[in-house]
């Protein structure tokens, strides 16, 4: 469903991705973990359109992304729910989510994905009318992946979603996430902390310094000394 093949990014003059390749299945919940700095967040822009890619492929489907706009990818299908959420916060619940559905495909089915959004996030139905910015920050990473769910995405990039979180949304997150597999979605998701992450994910990499350097099964990872001692500290 996505493919990476070759990725290379710059801040500046910087070289920051260094020959990525990752691939992520139809319905496959894929993890991308690192240490701090080490490109996670870079990789997610440059998937998405935000960031200027100067070599290498990305496709969603068959359809090639180089060159596209954010817009337009989106349009594609590739969603990001980003870092730190990113939500309008004088806005309601629902125009946030409204606004989710602003690309073509999805705007036609705006009110089906709405209920269905609502019968995944049921608070969200409740705090409909309520500002956005008044939410807990964990309501408010609901409201983000429900309103990258708007979008209709064939792939779903999840940054850091559990940035912040008290324990109890963290679980409640990761409940989301195994609920969305068993709806067929495909997720993306980039994490720092890797316990949760790599006990749901389908396939793992790790990045270190702009570069992949493990790759494998979430929990065959979690439990490799080279994972926990070389690239996170642990």
């Amino acid at each position: 469903m996505l493919s990476v093949e070759g990725l290379n990014a710059y801040y500046g003059q910087v070289h920051i991705l260094h020959d990525v390749d990752l691939s992520v299945d139809a319905g496959q919940i894929v993890a991308l973990v690192g240490a701090n700095a080490a490109g996670k967040s870079t990789l997610m822009f440059s998937l998405a359109g935000l960031r200027t890619v100067c070599t290498g492929k990305i496709a969603v489907g068959d359809v090639v992304l180089n060159g596209l706009s954010a817009h337009e990818r989106v349009n594609h299908g590739l969603t990001l729910v980003p870092e730190r959420r990113r939500l309008f916060p004088f806005m309601t619940v629902l125009e946030n989510l409204e606004i989710g559905a602003y690309a073509g495909r999805a705007r036609k089915a705006r009110s089906e994905t709405l209920d269905y959004v609502y019968s995944l996030l049921p608070l969200l139905a409740e705090r409909r009318s309520q500002l956005a910015g008044s939410l807990s920050g964990g309501e408010q990473q609901m409201l983000a992946i429900g309103r990258g769910l708007m979008a209709k995405p064939r792939v779903l990039l999840l940054d850091e979603p559990t940035e912040g979180l008290a324990p109890i949304y963290v679980k409640l997150l990761y409940d989301l996430i195994q609920n969305l597999r068993e709806q067929k979605h495909t997720i993306l998701i980039v994490e720092q902390g890797v316990h949760h992450v790599l006990q749901v994910a389908d396939k793992a990499y790790v990045i270190e310094n702009g570069q992949i350097v493990m790759q494998g099964n979430g929990k065959d990872l979690l439990g490799d000394e080279r994972l926990k001692v070389a690239y996170l500290g642990l």
